[in-house]
């Protein structure tokens, strides 16, 4: 028995000085805003900068700007940090350096100009530090505005994706419920859900509840579609093999057919959290007595276009968790295409 040798890597546990190089330059664009916000003196006389206390802590709007641009600096920094022992997390936030270090900059820019010279247009387009005041003046009700989106957007969801997949299943398993139930998914899924919002407030005893139903429609569609897609395109050999092994129906079903589909599920998933998340802020300007569509709509009847720019902020953020939530259980439940498909 021949036993080899192999001489460990020197930069094995050890940062990379190029690498080093990447996660400064990645940072470098946010401390660069950062100096700018510090160093460029306030040339417009049309800002008020106000003080406000948390904690013990005072705070205006460019002390706290500086603190989230510190904060994205260390967060960065310790992602740069927990990349650099992998070769494919290293290779990842190299790809992404460019585009933050850009972002930075772009922040820089609009301080300068939103903010310092108030070049644009006021008040519609506020600088970052503006906007910022906005979490910091009414903190308590942005949170509240956000936590009823996000309830309301967890509920339809939930429901609209349950329907959506049980439909079809139905439709591509039983050839009966395809005949009377795809034309019916076909001209109820092409009309905008917004638009049955008048039959929705007439039909359900509250605003919540007709905001739901608007956003169970609108995710049914999708998902109901690549549902039945999925089930109906399951080779006739699976299914064969299954019966030879003894499977009976429902085992053809649960362990065939929806195991055949899930890829194409969680394309209408995906799809269908879009449409979702526009018919949330489309019924919270309409009718609904909180969220964030209701934020936006209240904040620019008082021309807070800064308050306006904190609600699509938190609208971003809020999406992109979601997405991601959704993309982790995707592949949890997809682990099995893990090599097969790129």
């Amino acid at each position: 028995m021949r036993i080899s040798y192999k001489e460990p890597s020197p930069n094995k546990g050890r940062l990379n000085i190029n690498f080093i190089a990447v996660i400064l330059f990645t940072i470098a664009g946010f401390a660069a805003a950062i100096l700018a916000n510090i160093f460029i003196p306030q040339i417009s006389a049309g800002v008020k900068i106000k003080d406000y206390t948390f904690g013990g802590i005072t705070l205006n709007i460019n002390s706290a700007y500086r603190l989230v641009l510190a904060a994205l600096i260390a967060l960065y920094t310790a992602i740069g940090i927990f990349s650099a022992f992998d070769k494919d997390r290293r290779k990842k936030y190299k790809k992404r350096a460019q585009f933050r270090f850009a972002a930075g900059i772009a922040l820089a820019l609009w301080d300068l100009f939103g903010t310092k010279l108030q070049l644009l247009p006021q008040p519609f387009f506020p600088g970052p530090a503006g906007i910022i005041e906005a979490f910091l003046s009414e903190s308590g009700f942005v949170i509240q505005n956000t936590l009823y989106s996000l309830r309301l957007f967890a509920v339809g969801f939930i429901f609209g994706v349950a329907f959506g997949v049980g439909t079809g299943i139905i439709i591509g398993w039983f050839p009966k419920a395809y005949y009377w139930l795809t034309p019916v998914l076909n001209i109820a899924g092409v009309v905008p859900a917004v638009a049955w919002m008048p039959f929705a407030l007439t039909l359900f005893p509250t605003p919540f509840t007709a905001a739901v139903f608007l956003i169970v429609i609108c995710v049914w569609f999708p998902v109901a579609s690549l549902a039945a897609s999925g089930v109906q395109s399951t080779p006739k050999a699976q299914f064969e093999a299954a019966r030879t092994l003894g499977g009976k129906t429902s085992y053809l079903v649960f362990h065939v057919a929806i195991p055949h589909a899930m890829p194409q599920i969680f394309t209408g998933i995906n799809t269908a959290n879009a449409f979702a998340f526009t018919t949330l802020v489309m019924a919270e300007m309409m009718g609904q007595p909180g969220g964030l569509g209701y934020y936006i709509n209240a904040s620019k009847v008082w021309s807070a276009y800064y308050k306006v720019f904190a609600a699509i902020i938190v609208m971003a953020v809020m999406f992109s968790l979601i997405t991601k939530g959704i993309g982790l259980i995707e592949s949890r439940v997809l682990r099995w295409q893990r090599g097969l498909v790129k």
